[in-house]
């Protein structure tokens, strides 16, 4: 098996032949012929009237997959989702994977592209890790398009009576630029708009996305829409998109955005990848349509949540669960041991020497992780997937770990070996399903107040003793319940590298508190963005970004995405 190692991601999705998706629908998924329109041949979406036609089918076990905290060393968690959908396949289980869409902004920058690795790939990657189905775009231009209909109110008299300085609504790219984060508008003269600073955000992190994302039908998507707040007037009452009347054109802009996409992966399991809000500004999971889609069509449905479980997995559960009304059956936590020895204390640049010693001091890190899918009360099992460099006195001290505190726990060679090295785990994670209590319940209730709410994520999920808030967020705090908005779950933005607001805190920190800067309401999402640290919602490029790298040959081959 050698050959796999020095073949690179695309590379081996490109020699990988596919099949039609005509031919996924009709022999694997039983769709019938107007609930699927093709986008190519290896490209479909999926009509939402299929719900319809199932709506009195038990719906399939969901497996949510997470991990710890991320490092540069990588985790693989698409990997490893992939992987684990083929393995069940593999089994004579109809499973379907369901995944977030990439974003050009970091597979053009520093993270890659976001459609798993090895012989565990969703494809075609190119194609899925460019413009796709063109969903991205479709977001991009809906939010372009309410700021420039919020500009041009604004220039014909300012019926609404906005007030320029507490617009809260910003352009977005679905690209890292670090130059437009801060910028300034309507320059040139009356004839060319009201003078007023804006901002971009990346597309990922638009609330159109989240809207997106969280929508169960066309109406519901028009109705959150039309919730959404843009600003505020010069009294400081909030502006929604109705008071503007632009819910339909909105609407009518993404209408097929909004249909989830079929693709296939390289063993060609079904995966519908749709939606891709940032789980570190966002919530960080796809589509809940897609997720609802595939748990129609299939038995179980392989999911992930974005970064850690400190932010998708708890956005998942708190937000998506409860907003679709999905429990899950079992959660999956991957952990890679080079990952672990950075939160031990090892260096980038040594991971690849052994040491046991970091390894058990950073297993401090999964095992918050663990403790946490613990208090929503779902069965759980370890992931470990193996990188070439991991020694077998690493690989054995983790697992021996992972028994000694009776943690299920399986060694995962997904990327090399695709379902294949994945039926240990899929076995396992259908033994917890069957084994193991599930008493799902959410972390906090709804009627909770935002204090109440924040605390419980912060102590529960982070191991902080306390939250502390700015002097801004504890009277936005009081604008919120006054306004009625109190009873939104919270989605926490930080970041996604450790347990605290600390990018550079790693392993499991003791005695901290975290600190909430500002608030950001996503009425239209139905949650309130609680921002804690320095998150960047329109990220830079690096020295080096990954485009240097990227290129297509005379045939139209990509060359150079990982």
């Amino acid at each position: 098996m050698e050959h796999h190692k020095i073949k690179s991601d695309i590379e081996i999705a490109q020699q990988t032949p596919l099949i039609s998706i005509q031919e996924i629908a009709d022999n694997y998924l039983d769709l019938r012929e107007d609930e699927i329109e093709l986008y190519g041949k290896y490209k479909a979406k999926l009509s939402l009237t299929i719900l319809d036609r199932l709506k009195e089918k038990d719906p399939g076990k969901v497996i949510l997959v997470t991990s710890i905290n991320p490092t540069p060393a990588g985790e693989g968690k698409s990997t490893v989702t992939v992987g684990l959908g083929q393995a069940l396949n593999q089994l004579n289980k109809k499973a379907i994977i369901a995944m977030r869409e990439p974003s050009l902004g970091p597979t053009m920058g520093l993270k890659g592209g976001a459609t798993g690795g090895g012989y565990s790939q969703v494809i075609p990657m190119d194609e899925i890790n460019l413009h796709f189905t063109g969903d991205l775009h479709a977001i991009t231009t809906a939010n372009n398009a309410l700021a420039s209909f919020i500009d041009n109110h604004i220039h014909h008299g300012n019926k609404c009576n906005i007030d320029p300085r507490r617009i809260i609504w910003k352009r977005v790219l679905d690209l890292n630029d670090r130059a437009l984060r801060n910028i300034t508008i309507g320059l040139g003269g009356p004839a060319n708009g009201v003078p007023r600073e804006d901002h971009f955000d990346i597309t990922v992190a638009s609330e159109i996305m989240a809207v997106l994302c969280l929508a169960d039908s066309l109406t519901d998507l028009r109705e959150r829409l039309s919730k959404i707040v843009i600003g505020y007037t010069y009294e400081n009452l909030p502006i929604t998109v109705s008071d503007l009347g632009y819910e339909g054109a909105l609407t009518l802009i993404l209408k097929e955005a909004i249909k989830p996409n079929l693709v296939q992966t390289i063993e060609h399991t079904p995966a519908i990848i749709h939606g891709g809000p940032f789980a570190n500004i966002a919530h960080g999971c796809n589509s809940l349509l897609a997720t609802k889609i595939a748990s129609k069509l299939g038995d179980y449905v392989v999911t992930e949540a974005g970064f850690g479980a400190d932010l998708g997995a708890e956005k998942f559960l708190n937000i998506k669960a409860r907003k679709g009304n999905i429990k899950p059956s079992a959660v999956v936590i991957v952990a890679t041991i080079r990952a672990l020895k950075m939160h031990g204390g090892v260096s980038k640049e040594q991971l690849k020497e052994e040491n046991v010693e970091a390894l058990l001091n950073g297993v401090a890190n999964l095992k918050k992780h663990i403790d946490t899918i613990e208090s929503f009360g779902l069965p759980y099992v370890v992931a470990i997937n193996k990188f070439i460099t991991d020694t077998d006195g690493e690989i054995r001290a983790l697992l021996d770990w992972c028994g000694e505190y009776e943690h299920p726990s399986v060694l995962c060679e997904v990327w090399e070996h695709g379902g294949k090295g994945g039926i240990q785990l899929a076995e396992k994670v259908l033994n917890v399903i069957d084994q193991k209590p599930n008493n799902f319940r959410f972390l906090y209730r709804e009627e909770d107040t935002i204090n109440q709410k924040i605390f419980n994520i912060v102590s529960k999920v982070y191991g902080a003793t306390g939250v502390q808030y700015t002097s801004k967020a504890k009277k936005q705090m009081e604008e919120y319940e006054k306004y009625g908005w109190g009873a939104f779950p919270i989605c926490m933005a930080k970041t996604q590298y450790s347990l605290t607001d600390e990018a550079t805190i790693l392993g499991k920190p003791e005695n901290f508190t975290i600190t909430i800067r500002e608030f950001k309401i996503s009425r239209g999402a139905g949650f309130i963005v609680a921002l804690a640290g320095n998150i960047m919602t329109m990220p830079g490029l690096p020295s080096k970004p990954a485009a240097l790298l990227m290129d297509v040959t005379n045939d139209g081959n990509a060359t150079g995405l990982f």
